[in-house]
């Protein structure tokens, strides 16, 4: 498979090294201009120009940041062919605007990842314009899935909410770790010790729910309470009717649904 790689940061990296695993990416081109060498299995070019003219693609991807979108794009319209299927994992940039960048007669798939992407433990939604077949999905999931797992759409309108959720969601765990080291402190643990219980508990917590994949989060739940005992109290709290988690949670990805509408 011929691949170009428009960007090379954070998430340009953990998508070749994870193709790199899988020998997908032996055919690669990477485009970055602040890139000092190329990594083993590819070629590097500082400028879309600069790549020959005869060079043909079996898929595109754009993994820049959204607000370079409209400078970026334009000079790969060149490579918009049958063959090509064209993906981008920019926030917020909708099939529309990338339809306008490139044509409406190309390829184009849009796709929201997230920064466990970088460890391999990510989860990326996928859409497509009309244009894309069933063929391109399956190159475009695979392509995405070297940075974990990756689940497809056939409604972009569903794709602010997505974000909500997983985009967006790493940054909400983070803050659950501070806030339980907090709430530590203020029972009488060290810093450094309500820190430590804080963040091995949510690691341990998610690896044994990835090891019971097939066990609702609730059973989970249920296991580890003891009816009248201490995370029973504690729960009390948090599933308050009026006041409890869910519906901190529901305003939360209300909210961030919401801003993702706006930044269209």
């Amino acid at each position: 498979m011929k691949l170009i790689l428009s960007g090379f940061g954070r998430m340009g990296q953990a998508l070749f090294n994870g193709w790199q695993k899988e020998s997908a990416a032996r055919d690669c081109l990477i485009i970055e201009p602040f890139a000092e060498k190329a990594p083993d299995g590819a070629t590097l070019y500082k400028n879309i120009d600069d790549v020959p003219q005869n060079t043909a693609a079996d898929a595109v991807i754009f993994a820049v940041k959204p607000q370079v979108m409209a400078d970026v794009l334009p000079p790969y319209r060149r490579f918009i062919s049958e063959d090509t299927v064209f993906i981008s994992i920019a926030a917020g940039k909708t099939i529309a605007v990338m339809e306008e960048l490139l044509s409406p007669e190309a390829k184009i798939i849009r796709a929201m990842p997230n920064t466990p992407a970088a460890v391999g433990k990510g989860i990326t939604v996928a859409c497509g314009n009309s244009r894309v077949t069933e063929a391109d999905q399956k190159t475009a999931l695979s392509l995405l899935e070297a940075t974990g797992k990756a689940l497809w759409t056939d409604e972009e309108a569903r794709m602010n909410a997505v974000t909500a959720v997983s985009g967006s969601g790493p940054a909400y765990v983070f803050y659950l770790i501070e806030t339980l080291a907090a709430a530590g402190e203020k029972s009488g643990l060290p810093p450094e010790t309500a820190m430590a219980l804080a963040r091995e508990t949510v690691i341990g917590s998610a690896a044994l729910a990835a090891d019971a994949a097939g066990t609702p989060a609730a059973a989970l739940r249920e296991a580890v309470t003891s009816p009248g005992g201490t995370t029973a109290s504690a729960l009390a709290v948090l599933m308050d009717d009026k006041a409890g988690l869910q519906q901190l949670m529901d305003k939360a990805v209300a909210a961030a649904t919401a801003r993702g509408k706006e930044l269209e």
